[in-house]
């Protein structure tokens, strides 16, 4: 099954996909319309064949505004959709690439899209 993950922020937006066990992090989005971030999603989404989205949560203000954008995604496409835990997602992210040699300037650029993988990849490992 390919999923695709968003760690969503209200300025940015993290995506990774996985279409095996293997995730792997997409590109970072930034934005200032809503509309056409989803309309980017959407791209991303027919581009890459996806069969499921799920959407980092974490706790008060952010988790609503993740709901609510997904609630908005739903809208303009009916797909699988699931929420997975975000919490210490970015730290995660932080640590692995810095274990992996990546330049901190690297790092910075893509710390959303590193996110995103970890969190598809925390939804995965607890399906196996």
């Amino acid at each position: 099954m390919k999923i695709l993950a968003i760690d969503y922020g209200q300025s940015k937006i993290g995506i990774a996909f996985a279409e095996t066990i293997i995730v792997e992090p997409y590109c970072v989005l930034r934005y200032q319309s809503e509309d056409r971030v989803i309309e980017k999603i959407l791209e991303i989404i027919k581009l890459l064949n996806i069969e499921k989205v799920i959407i980092g949560i974490s706790e008060g203000k952010s988790a609503k505004n993740s709901k609510d954008f997904a609630k908005k995604l739903l809208a303009k496409k009916s797909i699988d959709l699931d929420f997975v835990d975000e919490t210490l997602s970015t730290k995660k992210a932080q640590e692995y690439s810095i274990e992996a040699g990546i330049r901190r300037s690297k790092r910075k650029l893509l710390e959303d899209a590193y996110a995103a993988a970890v969190m598809l990849q925390w939804y995965i490992e607890k399906d196996v």
